[in-house]
Order: C-alpha cells, then structure tokens, then sequence
C-alpha cells in the first residue's frame, strides 16, 4: 500500500508543477469548466488502468464493454474484479483495482452508475477517490452478495485525482480472507464528471495576419494548448463575425442529447490547423481579426484582436490619359503617357500600372507591369514598327488587384516611312493647265504638299499655288495650275507630307520618266526689262538682305518695282513666299501684294520660327519678270532663366532653372540645348560656365557652386539656347539674373 501511495504522490507531485507552468503562461485568471465521461456503455470502453497488490497472483480482471454494432449497448457490459480460483486465501488489506486518472489540469467531482457484486468471508467491494495527498477515501462500501445491478451516485466536493473500484480483503494485514468460494465485483454505465480548472492557451499565425493587404482566400493558421480536457473547437472572427471553424479530433458519444467524453481525455492537448478563410464579404479597409479555441469542458480563450487590411476590388481605371505630344501621329518612336489616379478611398493605395500594347499584325507585347506606389505616368514607350497600336492601360493595387479584361485604350500612332510622290500624266504634248502629283500614305495619310518648278538652265525653285485634294483613303492629289511658261525646258518638282511630319521630294511621274514641260517660242515683240528691290526690317527701322530679331516678334518686307528707267510700276502683282527654317512645324505660305502709286509695296511678317522670304514679279503687260531671292530673317529663340538664391555665400550652391519656347518647332529628342553664362565685367563679354540639355518639354535645371569667388561679388547669369541641327530658331538668350556671392 505505501508503494502505491508513493506512486501516486509522483503523478501527482508532476501534475502540480505542470500546472503551475500552465498558470504562468496563461494570460488570464483560470475559470473551471465540466465535462462529463461516459464509461463501460453506451458503446465506450473503460479509459482505466487495473493492478493487483498481491503481484498479479490472487486477483484476475474482466472487460467487457463495447458489443458489435446494433446490439443492446449495456448487453453483457461490466468491469470487474475477480478473485483467482485455487488460490485459497488473500491477505488482509490486498485487492485488485481498476483506476480511472484525472487527467491534469483536471479532477473528478462526481461518478454516477451501476455496480453488483459477490462478496465472501470478509471481502468488500469499495468505490472511492484519490486525494492530491495519494490517500484514497471510500465513498461507496459493500460486503454481501448483491448480484443484481444497482445504480449509485457520488461526490467527491474536494475533488479526487482519480477513482478507483476495488475489490478488497477488508481484514488486518495479519490476518486473511478465503477465496476458495471466489468473490467478485463489477460495475457498468458510468458517468464521470470532471472539473477543468484551467483555460487553454490560443494563438493564431498565417497569411491572414502575416501583414501587408490581403485579398480571396487566405489562411489562418490556429494554434492552442490545454492542459486539462484537451482542445475541441477552433475559430476565427473578423469584425465579430465566423469565418473559420475547426472541430477538432475528440473521444465522444451523444448520450442523452449532450455530448459525453468516452475517455477521461477526450482530445489532444496541442494542435495547429490551417483554416482557408474567404475575405470577399468584407468591405475593402481596416479590420479586426482574432482566434479562439475552447476545451472539452466549454473553457474559451481568444487572442487579441489584429488589424487585417482586405481589399478584394481591382481599382478604377486611370483618370484624365494624356500622351505628350497628343494621340496624333508621330515620326518619333517615343511615347510618354500621363494620368491621374482614381481615389482608393480605405482600400489598399496603388502599387503600379500593367499594361499591353497590341497592333498590326497580330502584335501583342503580353501584360507588362511597371512598379511604384500612386505611379502616374509610363515614359519612354515604344512599338516594334510603323503602325497604328492600342495601349491598353490599368492599375494594380497593393492588394494584388487588377482588371486588366477592361483596360483603358490609349491609340499610339507611329509613321516613319515617307509618302510616296509621283507626278501624273506621261511624257510629251502641250503644256497642261494644270499638273498634278499624287501623294500615298497608308498610315498617316498625305497632310501637306508643294508643287515647285524652275527652268531647267535654272537651279532656282518656284512655288506655285498648290492645294492637297483628298483621294481614297491614304491617298491624295496635289494640284497646281501651270503658269504662263516662257519658251524652253521646265522641270517640276513635288514636295509631300504625311501628319507624322514624314516627307517625299520627287520630279518623276509614276512611269519613272522625268516631269519636264517644253514650250517653244513665240514670236513676240521684246519686253520691256523690270526691277526689283526689298529688303526687311522691324517697326521703323531697315534692316537690308537679312535681319534678326527677338523671339515672337514681328517684322516687314519693304520694296518697290520699277522699270528699268526707275520710273516706279503701279499696280502690279506681287509672289511673297516665306519658307520656315529646317525643323519648323509650319508649312511654306505664299502671300500676294499689289504695288503702290510709285511701285513701292510693303507687308508685315509674323511672328514665327526663322525664314527665307522671296518675292518675285511674274511680269505682264510686256514687262519682264523680276524677283528677289534669299532674304534672311532669323529669328531668337527664347529663352528664361531664374536663379535661387540670388544670395549666396562662396562654396554655397545655386540652382539655375528655366524654359526654353517651342512655339512652332518642337524640342529635340535628346532635350534642348541650353549654355550657361557669366558677364565677364572686364572685357563685357559673356563667358560659358555650363552647357545643358534640358527635358523634351523645354524646361531645363541645373546647379552650381561658387567655389572661387574671393570677398563680394555681383555676379550676371543669363541663359542661352544655342543652334542645333533641326531647330528653326537663331541663338537667343534670356534677360540676365543677378547672383550675389559674398564670403
């Protein structure tokens, strides 16, 4: 007996120390919960161990508590203590025992049931519990023959670490009880009820709260611990409503309309399970998640709740599309587009753009994807050909939503093949009255065209009036009346465009032979030779064969016709053609002027890019034709600059921004070209510091230090755009800004 109780006091003195680990890990104070066990019927086994103190040679167990399917669950059912036949006799105060353990964290508060036995010479049938000492305290005592089975109910206030049934020689130790007549005892249909004393632990883990915004399915991971009845249920809540629920894995049967264990631990002590959860109920923002698990005997723990970012809805779609330059045509594989976000409200910001580009020929440049939180703009675009393609655009958010199915169209036109020009008509016959060239785009389209001719002894070009007739699609006419041709060999030339800005020269008709008009000559009387004379300037000042003047500023083209006495030649008709500089955005024009009482004319030229102005007498009334070719008027380009600070110390850096004006020409592809200077006061020169390029809109920034300047100094910066290849305008600089540097 003293080693059995010795035994006992080691469990027990276990389950104390793991019970208080338990109450220092738990983050709330302990709340008792009950569960009830169910034992030997209703189909359950007996969760019990059984030990004989005599060594195993007096006494001898019997189960037998679960019958096959469909019979009388409490048929033939029982638990049992047997003494051994031929054993003649048992010392006092041995017996064989069955045991049911609280498990720990646990104990038995009450134990309801059935028992029978037959008890002979001194043998008693005692049921009873084990206190947290090892003692154990009958409650239920027998010693008669009761074979019929009788119910019984007990409880144990203080509660018991276990319960045992035994069968016991209830005399001395020195003394004896016979078992040659055998005695027994047996008891079925128990009913345990057990008291959890302590609440599990909880904790949840996954994607659900790995941070970050989370969309569809996700997965929680739920862990928890229990140290009494083990863990039963498991769920997750967000914003107080289920969104996962687990049952765990427990011995149990419905008794009676209740769930009763059918072991004294019916679940395990530690699990983790992966719940999938969906998060398209919820509403795009911030919210509340926790988990909590509960025992077998109804004991709840949950975690604190955690903040979830959900958001399940792709954004809406770019705001306000804008390519630089316009979705017209363009000669330059370069596409630069801009938008504006839509605002995400509590859902997740904007973490990029995809977008695709599709096209002729069955193109498809697939998704393509640019990164960064509000992105607004997709720069340095381009297509693999000439050809009219459809960006599609859409936004992605940081939740990983997008909808790419009803993506924002956006045209991107590229033409970088010239129109094809060919005169009409085939060689030989009469001068025509008018001589046409047909002009062929199939992309862009013909936009624009000249008709020129000259005599061919003659490397000077005429314009004549020309007009673009609309043909069939991608193609057009240009059309231009003949003039009054002396006699001899005239050669026409046709100049076409495309809107991309693509251009095509030819003197060939579509037969390949050249576009040249012979006439011959009359006989007519002499005629009488004219003079020309222009020259131009600004408001009242003259200027002569070339003049320059500032940015957007106009000027006049001044002249007289005379014959060749002097005498002035009155209402005459005058040809005024300006021809934009190279890069120019705006076409050649041709102005008329009719000569004034003495023949003098005058007419005023806007404000434009730099030009070459020709004006030009076509002769009449026996008067010779005259012209004057090759006037220059360039003008400035223009230019600002500011300067901040405008004072500084010596070392300190300035920052130099400004724009330079594309008015009718557009900026170059690798940015403006822009110097830097400084007014060197001794020679009043202006001196180079630093020369930039700025961006494709004209804006330009740099900065720099002064590092050399001694004392204080009044320092003058001004900010010149230098020619370049391409750029219609003469070097111009803007109103100088003054820098104070002191030490």
């Amino acid at each position: 007996m003293s080693g059995t109780r010795g035994g006992i006091g080691r469990v027990l003195a276990m389950g104390i120390a793991l019970a208080l680990a338990l109450l220092l890990a738990l983050a709330g104070e302990a709340r008792a919960g009950k569960y009830a066990v169910a034992q030997c019927g209703w189909y359950a086994g007996a969760d019990a161990d059984w030990a004989d103190t005599t060594g195993g040679v007096k006494f001898r167990p019997e189960t037998f508590c679960v019958p096959p399917p469909g019979a009388d669950p409490f048929a033939g059912t029982h638990v049992s203590n047997f003494t051994r036949e031929g054993q003649g006799t048992v010392s006092g105060n041995r017996f064989g025992r069955w045991r049911w353990l609280a498990p720990g964290g646990t104990v038995i508060t009450a134990l309801r049931g059935s028992w029978a036995h037959a008890l002979r010479d001194g043998m008693q049938h005692r049921i009873g519990g084990v206190d947290w000492a090892g003692g154990f305290t009958p409650v239920l005592v027998a010693a008669a023959i009761e074979p019929a089975l009788a119910e019984f109910a007990i409880g144990f206030p203080n509660g018991a670490l276990a319960v045992e049934d035994r069968l016991l020689c209830a005399r001395a130790e020195s003394s004896w009880c016979s078992i040659d007549l055998g005695s027994w005892s047996g008891v079925r249909a128990l009913t345990f009820t057990l008291e959890d004393r302590y609440p599990p632990a909880v904790g949840i883990g996954g994607d659900l709260v790995a941070g970050g915004w989370r969309r569809g399915g996700q997965t929680a991971v739920v862990w928890g611990s229990d140290y009494g009845a083990g863990l039963r249920f498991g769920e997750t809540v967000i914003d107080g409503a289920r969104v996962g629920l687990t049952e765990f894995p427990c011995s149990k049967a419905l008794i009676g309309g209740e769930w009763r264990a059918t072991l004294m631990r019916p679940c395990s002590t530690e699990l983790a399970v992966s719940q999938p959860l969906a998060t398209a109920s919820f509403s795009d923002g911030r919210h509340l998640a926790h988990t909590c698990v509960a025992d077998f005997s109804g004991s709840v723990a949950c975690t604190a709740d955690h903040p979830v970012l959900i958001d399940n809805n792709p954004p809406a779609h770019p705001r306000s599309p804008a390519l630089s330059g316009g979705e017209g045509w363009r000669r330059s594989n370069d596409f630069d587009l801009a938008w504006t976000n839509p605002d995400q409200g509590p859902a997740s910001p904007i973490a990029g753009a995809g977008w695709r580009v599709t096209g002729p020929g069955g193109y498809d440049s697939g998704a393509q994807f640019a990164a960064g939180r509000d992105l607004a703009k997709l720069a340095d675009l381009a297509v693999p050909a000439s050809g009219a393609y459809v960006l599609q655009l859409w936004l992605r958010d940081e939740a990983g939503n997008e909808a790419p199915a009803s993506a924002l169209a956006v045209p991107l036109r590229f033409d970088d093949r010239p129109p094809a020009v060919a005169f009409a008509g085939t060689e030989g016959g009469a001068p025509p009255a008018q001589v046409a060239a047909a002009v062929e785009d199939p992309l862009a389209g013909p936009a624009a065209g000249q008709i020129s001719y000259r005599r061919a002894d003659s490397e000077r070009w005429l314009e004549l009036p020309t007009k673009l007739v609309p043909a069939a699609a991608g193609r057009a006419n240009l059309l231009a009346p003949v003039p009054e041709l002396g006699p001899g060999a005239y050669l026409f030339r046709a100049e076409g465009s495309d809107a991309a800005g693509n251009t095509a020269t030819t003197t060939l008709r579509a037969d390949g032979t050249r576009m040249e008009v012979r006439v011959a000559a009359p006989v007519v009387a002499p005629k009488a030779k004219t003079r020309l004379f222009a020259r131009l300037g600004r408001a009242s000042r003259s200027g002569g064969n070339s003049l320059t003047v500032p940015f957007a500023a106009a000027a006049s083209l001044r002249g007289r016709l005379t014959a060749a006495d002097g005498a002035g030649l009155a209402g005459r008709m005058l040809r005024v053609v300006s021809r934009p500089s190279r890069g120019a955005l705006v076409a050649a024009t041709a102005t008329a002027v009719r000569t004034g009482e003495r023949g003098g004319f005058e007419l005023s030229l806007p404000a434009g890019p730099s030009r070459q102005v020709s004006v030009v007498f076509a002769g009449e009334d026996g008067l010779e034709p005259a012209s004057r070719h090759s006037l220059d008027l360039r003008v400035r380009s223009g230019v600002s600059l500011e300067a901040t600070p405008t004072a500084l110390a010596t070392g300190e850096t300035v920052t130099l921004s400004g724009q330079v004006e594309d008015r009718a020409a557009p900026i170059p592809r690798r940015g403006k070209l822009v110097a830097i200077q400084y007014r060197e006061e001794e020679t009043g020169r202006w001196r180079p510091v630093l020369v930039i390029r700025g961006d494709h809109d004209g804006s330009f920034r740099a900065r720099y230090r002064f590092r050399y300047v001694s004392g204080s100094a009044a320092i003058r910066l001004r900010a010149t755009a230098l020619a370049e290849e391409r750029w219609p305008y003469a070097p111009g600089s803007s109103p100088p800004v003054t820098v104070r540097v002191g030490s």
